[in-house]
């Protein structure tokens, strides 16, 4: 009798793109080709790529650093020599250079004889809200990656998990500061997110917006200052309910503000809304609690009401480096949703019940991905 093993050829021959591949990956092609001026180019760029992965680890320790020592927020006042920024941070001169050689490397600095000072890029660094704080958590999610193969085996029990105690629903029995940290971190971040969201839809139609899973009102906040004839609603749990309270009353919000406690795990969602938002929600989520929560939402609006997902989602098909290479492994150390595709998050949408699922023009995909759906007309 003829094995399984049998019928598969052992020595496959290689397609026209495969010996191309193994071709690229000798290296007496490569030497040549560093030789070849047609080819010189094209070798030095993927040389220099590979290279830019192969030093990734570093050059994002390079970027924690330069968070915890306040060094962007200090030059953003003032440039600065080596000396003194040495000084400021405890580190020996020569060791605070190559510090800031290392960042100037990496586009984040100039220098001027002794002084230094921020490019546009470090700029960014140390004005964009939530940037620094998502960074300097990450030395959380870097212990958590730093056996990957195991990683990627499901056998670790990560840290980053109980980083996040607060997505798992709890009502009352987080620790104060935990939420506090948490609430603070989303809101800070959630600028961003909530610019482009506002930006991508049409909110014309809309009267009456109910942010379900919103925290401390960080978006509804942004939209409420954005659209003056919306009346908003914020669903969450209790304990963020006294910062969003004191959020909306520092913008000027209260009058056309409420807010409903509840998880969205448990019953029923509130009605009178025409417009239900979910802002970096569904990713937090498994499919099964995700499908629940749309099926939720469709029933707490009215026909031709509307739904709007925001968040940063996958390239599918198409794997890109903020959704993929990021995203993707952060939920997965979360240990209690996934980051999707704008395709699998379309599907899910149509078993709830949703019709019309449309992907908005977002200004910054790599922030954010928006979607609308409709519950009919």
């Amino acid at each position: 009798m003829t094995a399984a093993t049998d019928l598969v050829p052992q020595n496959p021959r290689p397609g026209l793109r495969q010996r191309f591949i193994r071709l690229i990956a000798d290296p007496v092609f490569q030497a040549r080709a560093a030789r070849v001026p047609f080819l010189r180019s094209f070798v030095r760029s993927e040389g220099a790529a590979m290279f830019d992965l192969v030093a990734g680890f570093c050059h994002s320790q390079i970027l924690l650093a330069l968070v915890r020592l306040d060094i962007p927020r200090n030059l953003l006042e003032a440039p600065a020599d080596t000396k003194s920024l040495a000084v400021q941070s405890s580190i020996p001169p020569d060791r605070m250079l190559v510090l800031l050689n290392a960042a100037a490397s990496l586009g984040l600095l100039s220098s001027s004889g002794t002084m230094w000072r921020l490019t546009i890029r470090g700029a960014a660094l140390a004005g964009v809200p939530g940037l620094q704080g998502m960074i300097a958590h990450h030395d959380v999610l870097y212990r958590d990656l730093s056996d990957p193969v195991a990683f990627f085996r499901g056998e670790v029990d990560t840290e980053l998990a109980a980083f996040w105690p607060y997505i798992f629903g709890a009502d009352g029995a987080i620790d104060p500061t935990v939420t506090a940290t948490y609430s603070a971190l989303m809101a800070d971040s959630q600028r961003l997110v909530a610019a482009d969201t506002i930006a991508a839809v049409d909110w014309r139609a809309s009267r009456r917006v109910m942010d379900v899973g919103g925290g401390t009102g960080a978006f509804l906040t942004a939209l409420g200052q954005a659209r003056a004839d919306l009346h908003l609603t914020l669903f969450d749990l209790p304990a963020v309910a006294p910062a969003a309270a004191t959020r909306f009353a520092t913008a000027g919000l209260t009058d056309r503000t409420a807010i409903r406690f509840g998880s969205f795990r448990d019953g029923t969602l509130p009605d009178g809304a025409d417009t239900v938002t979910l802002i970096r929600v569904l990713y937090d989520h498994t499919d099964t609690t995700v499908l629940d929560l749309l099926t939720r939402a469709r029933a707490a609006l009215p026909r031709g009401g509307r739904l709007i997902v925001s968040e940063p989602m996958t390239g599918g098909p198409r794997p890109q480096r903020a959704g993929d290479a990021y995203f993707a492994l952060y939920c997965m150390a979360m240990r209690t949703g996934r980051a999707r595709s704008a395709a699998q998050i379309k599907a899910l949408l149509q078993q709830a019940g949703f019709v019309q699922v449309r992907k908005m023009q977002s200004a910054r995909p790599y922030v954010t991905t928006v979607m609308t759906a409709c519950c009919g007309i």
